[in-house]
């Protein structure tokens, strides 16, 4: 695996290696040490103005990993930096971001961490894993906002001398990274026609996390979660489904998991608690799609994940 530092060309070329909670949506608290889940955005394609797009903080001992970059995603940061009293969320401390796929809605807002956080004075680069496509976005990115680099670079305004930079790297199924905090692995899931794409796993001193990312049902959530502390999955109301036309059926049943199959996978995978993200209702309101969860079997902790929830 290789890890590629772009900027307006590419500048280097090194190897790499890459007990629950209840959700807190209402009065702060700081979640400043130990392991917790924080939704940034759990929106979809849909232009929900009650949701950011898709994306996911994964919080140990006050620093952040952020799962996709779905639109918001910075502004969501910060909110949640006040909120929880996670300094690790502030603009200039997001470092480490991993990619499920390449989908617009879980990318849309990487220009957004790469130039936003560099303008906060991040003072490195950004560390961004991803599917296979990744290290191209990453340098395409960098060379669509090259005005932009060089007149802050160059200008009268202070600028970090590396903070605009990204060290990408294209992922395989494995442990991709660790530090003293947390090893992620990542595994593969299947969402329609993509290559590759991935879901995500988070092992720290006290807790497990698993993300599902975008994915049609698959046996890899039950290997990789396997008791998890959280599994952060998708999910689609299988009864508005049945009003989708066709064409939309045949998509989503390729590319997504429904109320029904998530109640099956989720028995078998036993998580502490099961959030719900990335919802596609259809008209289906919150509590409908949870009862449809529990209509199908399902009988542990569930809730219907929220924009800035923490668990």
């Amino acid at each position: 695996m290789k890890l590629r530092t772009w900027g307006l060309a590419v500048l280097a070329t090194v190897s790499c290696t890459g007990a629950s909670i209840e959700p807190t949506s209402s009065a702060p608290r700081d979640l400043s040490s130990g392991t917790h889940v924080i939704l940034l955005g759990t929106g979809t394609p849909d232009a929900n103005p009650e949701t950011s797009g898709p994306a996911t903080a994964v919080v140990v001992d006050g620093w952040a990993y952020i799962v996709d970059a779905g639109t918001g995603v910075v502004r969501r940061a910060a909110e949640a930096a006040a909120r929880y009293e996670v300094e690790g969320l502030d603009a200039a401390r997001l470092r480490e971001v991993f990619l499920t796929h390449l989908h617009s809605d879980h990318t849309i807002g990487l220009p957004d961490l790469i130039h936003t956080s560099w303008v906060a004075e991040r003072e490195v680069p950004l560390a961004l894993f991803g599917p296979d496509g990744t290290v191209d976005m990453a340098q395409h990115l960098t060379a669509a906002w090259g005005a932009d680099i060089e007149n802050r670079l160059t200008g009268a305004q202070p600028s970090t001398a590396d903070g605009w930079r990204v060290e990408a790297v294209d992922i395989d199924p494995g442990v991709i990274f660790e530090d003293a905090r947390v090893r992620v692995t990542a595994f593969a899931v299947p969402h329609t026609g993509w290559a590759e794409a991935y879901g995500y796993r988070f092992d720290t001193a006290d807790r497990s996390i698993v993300i599902s990312g975008d994915t049609a049902p698959t046996e890899a959530i039950v290997e990789f979660c396997d008791g998890c502390d959280v599994l952060v999955h998708e999910v689609y109301s299988a009864r508005t489904f049945r009003g989708r036309p066709g064409p939309w059926q045949l998509y989503h049943a390729q590319a997504h998991t429904s109320a029904v199959e998530l109640a099956k996978i989720a028995t078998r995978a036993r998580p502490g608690i099961l959030v719900l993200h990335h919802q596609l209702t259809w008209g289906a309101t919150a509590d409908e799609v949870l009862a449809e969860v529990r209509a199908a079997g399902y009988e542990g902790r569930l809730v219907y994940g929220r924009d800035l929830e923490a668990y």
